[in-house]
């Protein structure tokens, strides 16, 4: 290799180098100055990923941040809904960084409700629905008293599904228990094809803070403490907060 040859890919390497400094600082004018003002700016450009630039609002937000804090669940929560940007109604994000890579399962979060499905207690509206053909609901729940009146609609409610029975949790003593676990979202929860990443809805930015906490707590009960390397909670537009995991 020449003299010349060995000095132009130390020019080079010297210059990327500059560049991804000057790109985790956030300045992207600079950075594309630089680009320009390289000997072969292609092949800088094509091995650095030029910073976006943030808007002053998001700036702002990102500011209440500690980036180098680990938050409690109540703590990151409130910080959440704070720095929200969204105009419309935002969502609460937790994005999971987890050991393996694959599907994880079904996890039915106690306060997210799903418009997916319909489910009614069994009242004698509802009976007289079933009755006139009319059937405008998912799942029906009844209990052990009302179970009788169901009986002689069971050929028209059983090849539906829809005939309660206690191994669902359909015909039950507690029906208001069973109605708001039956009504919440089930989502199946599993990574990225490539990366042992997950990423999941845990509630909306209007939702009361309990309720959020709540569902996050059982998304780290599902997933098991000791398998979560790191947890991070974000609205649809707003900067990362790391949740502090206690093991």
């Amino acid at each position: 290799m020449s003299k010349t040859t060995q000095e132009n890919k130390a020019k080079k390497a010297k210059e990327q180098t500059k560049v991804e400094e000057i790109v985790k600082t956030d300045d992207t004018q600079k950075a594309e100055e630089v680009i320009e003002t390289s000997e072969t700016p292609q092949e800088v450009a094509a091995t650095v990923k030029v910073a976006k630039k943030r808007s002053k609002k998001y700036s702002a937000a990102k500011a209440k941040v500690d980036v180098n804090k680990y938050y409690s669940l109540a703590e990151a929560v409130k910080l959440v809904k704070a720095t929200s940007l969204s105009k419309f109604e935002g969502k609460v994000e937790a994005h999971v960084t987890i050991f393996d890579i694959g599907n994880i399962g079904e996890i039915n979060f106690p306060h997210l409700e799903t418009a997916s499905k319909k489910v009614v207690i069994l009242n004698d509206t509802i009976l007289a629905e079933i009755k006139d053909g009319k059937i405008d609901f998912d799942i029906l729940i009844a209990t052990p008293a009302t179970m009788p009146k169901l009986l002689p609609l069971a050929r028209t409610l059983g090849p539906k599904g829809l005939m309660p029975n206690p191994k669902n949790g359909t015909l039950t003593d507690k029906p208001e228990e069973s109605l708001k676990k039956l009504s919440a979202a089930k989502t199946n929860l599993k990574t990225e094809k490539k990366a042992p990443v997950i990423h999941t809805i845990v509630g909306k930015i209007s939702q009361k803070d309990e309720e959020i906490i709540d569902n996050i707590k059982e998304l780290i009960k599902v997933l098991k403490v000791n398998k979560i390397k790191k947890l991070v909670l974000c609205a649809t537009m707003g900067p990362s907060v790391k949740i502090l995991i206690e093991k």
